[in-house]
């Protein structure tokens, strides 16, 4: 018997888990590092705000954009302006957290771009923004006639998970290098902290995991109709 995955339950499971996932990277920055701050004698706060906006804003607003075909019970017309708009906010919120780290390094006297982190990170918000201009100029406006839009939807389906599944990769290791540079400057390798952010990377994880499956899950249209031919 073939297992067939229905898309209904994944994108349940994937909002819970995006709900779990900010709160506790709110927690994490507000409760543990002192809050966010674009300007402040704490240097740390402004960088505060890049966990926040790379999670919240970039990896689950661009996880809702994903899977809106599958959760939304919306006209396909409708689904496709919010898959646009939810991608285009992630796309900003991105660019804008990007530009925090970036800040922060600089009024930190921290060189830039000298991790692997770093490198995934630039790439990756290249190539998402890259992924929105064809997907705005191939399915939306100016919009290619219908041949060329069915030949080229798996190939933005196709790039589109390769630049989130390495965007949720780059988000975990982006976990693992704070900690541990927070380690090496004292914190408590088996403290409250440091399990909250790995549990906040295994949540991430797990999110993008179910954005993943609900994209190539069926409708519970086609499970049905399956069933029942």
């Amino acid at each position: 018997m073939m297992l067939v995955l229905r898309a209904t339950p994944l994108t349940y499971v994937a909002h819970a888990l995006a709900v779990v996932c900010a709160v506790m990277v709110l927690v994490w920055c507000s409760s543990f590092r002192g809050g966010l701050a674009w300007e402040s004698p704490n240097k740390s706060l402004i960088f505060n705000i890049h966990p926040v906006l790379m999670l919240i804003g970039f990896i689950i607003i661009g996880g809702e954009a994903i899977i809106s075909y599958k959760s939304l019970p919306l006209r396909k017309d409708v689904k496709k302006v919010i898959h646009l708009v939810l991608h285009a906010i992630a796309l900003i919120l991105g660019i804008v957290g990007i530009w925090a780290a970036f800040k922060f390094h600089y009024e930190s006297s921290i060189p830039n771009l000298y991790s692997l982190h770093s490198w995934l990170g630039m790439g990756v918000i290249v190539l998402y923004g890259l992924q929105w201009i064809y997907g705005l100029g191939v399915f939306f406006y100016p919009g290619g006639s219908p041949p060329m839009r069915r030949a080229l939807l798996p190939w933005h389906v196709l790039i589109g998970m390769f630049v989130y599944v390495l965007a949720v990769a780059n988000a975990a290791i982006g976990f693992l290098e704070k900690l541990t540079f927070l380690e090496a400057a004292g914190l408590e390798k088996y403290g409250s902290e440091a399990y909250l952010v790995n549990f906040t990377a295994i949540a991430t994880i797990l999110y993008g995991t179910f954005v993943f499956l609900t994209v190539y899950a069926k409708k519970d249209q086609e499970c049905d109709d399956g069933l029942s031919s």
